[in-house]
C-alpha cells in the first residue's frame, strides 16, 4: 500500500478542515443538497460520457494509486540476468523450466516465445503490441479521473446557480439571503474539493504507475530480445541499467562491488 497516497488524502482534509474551524464551524459547511448535486452529478455525467464497462475498470485502475510495486526494475534487471545466464550455460530451451519461476506473466510470456524459437522480430512485435494495449488502457483509467475532475466544480458551479435562484426568489426576506447565499458557495466549495483533492491528484498518480509499468516492461523487451541474441550476460546487465536514473545506477554498482569485495 502507498502510504504517500493516503497520507496526502488524510493531510491535506485535516488542513481543509483545520482552516474551517479557525474562522467558523464544520457544521456550516455540511449541507445535503450540495452533495447531492456535485457527486451525483459528477457520477452521472461520468456515466453519460463513457460506458458502463470502462469507469468499473476505471475504478479497478484507480486502485493502483494506493498500491505500492513491489517489483523495482532493479530486480527485473537481477531477473533477466539470471536467464541470460542460464540461457548462456545450457541453451534456450533451459529457459522453459527457468520460466516456471517467473511470476511476471508478460517475462513468463516473453521467455516462452524465445523457448519456441520464434523470430526475434515477431517477439518484438507481440510484446510491443501488449504493451501498447497496456498503456491504452492505463489512459482510459486516467482520462475518466480527468473527466470527474472536470466535472465536479461544473456541477458544484450548477449548485451554486440553484442557490442563487433559490435566494433571488426570497429577496423580500433580508434575512435568508445570508444562509442562502453560503449554501450556494458550499456546492462550489465541494465541487473545487474533489477536483483538486482527490479526481486530478489521482489520474496524476496513475499517469506515474503507467510510466513505471511500461518501464518494466520495456526493460523486459529489450532484455528478452538480447538473451535471444545471445548476447554476454554482463553486456545485457549493463544495456539494462541504461533505462535506470544514475543514482540507482549508482547503487547497483556499489553493491555489486561490495559483493565482489
Amino acid at each position: 500500500m502507498d502510504l504517500g497516497t493516503i497520507a496526502g488524502i488524510i493531510v491535506g482534509l485535516i488542513f481543509v478542515f483545520a482552516g474551517i474551524m479557525a474562522g467558523g464551524s464544520v457544521i456550516t459547511y455540511l449541507n445535503l443538497e450540495s452533495i447531492l448535486i456535485v457527486i451525483g452529478g459528477t457520477i452521472s455525467a461520468t456515466f453519460v460520457a463513457y460506458p458502463l464497462a470502462k469507469v468499473l475498470e476505471a475504478m479497478k485502475i484507480t486502485s493502483k494509486a494506493f498500491s505500492k510495486e513491489k517489483v523495482e526494475p532493479r530486480d527485473i534487471i537481477h531477473s533477466i540476468n539470471g536467464l541470460a545466464n542460464t540461457a548462456r550455460k545450457e541453451g534456450l530451451l533451459a529457459l522453459e523450466e527457468a520460466a516456471e519461476g517467473v511470476e511476471d506473466e508478460f517475462l513468463q510470456k516473453g521467455v516462452m516465445l524465445i523457448v519456441d524459437g520464434t523470430d526475434p522480430e515477431l517477439v518484438r512485435n507481440l510484446l510491443e503490441t501488449e504493451l501498447a494495449f497496456v498503456e491504452e488502457r492505463h489512459k482510459e483509467g486516467q482520462g475518466i479521473l480527468e473527466t470527474m475532475g472536470s466535472l465536479a466544480p461544473a456541477f458544484g458551479m450548477i449548485g451554486t446557480l440553484i442557490g442563487l435562484i433559490n435566494m433571488l426568489r426570497t429577496l423580500d426576506d433580508p434575512s435568508t439571503i445570508g444562509p442562502s447565499m453560503a449554501v450556494a458557495l458550499i456546492t462550489t466549495f465541494y465541487g473545487s474539493l474533489l477536483a483538486n483533492l482527490l479526481f486530478i491528484p489521482l489520474a496524476n498518480k496513475l499517469k506515474l504507475r503507467s510510466k513505471e509499468e511500461i518501464l518494466r516492461k520495456e526493460i523486459m523487451v529489450e532484455g528478452l530480445l538480447s538473451i535471444q541474441a545471445g548476447e554476454n550476460p554482463r553486456i545485457i546487465e549493463e544495456k539494462l541499467k541504461a533505462f535506470l536514473p544514475p543514482k540507482i545506477r549508482k547503487e547497483l554498482q556499489q553493491k555489486e562491488e561490495g559483493v565482489e569485495a
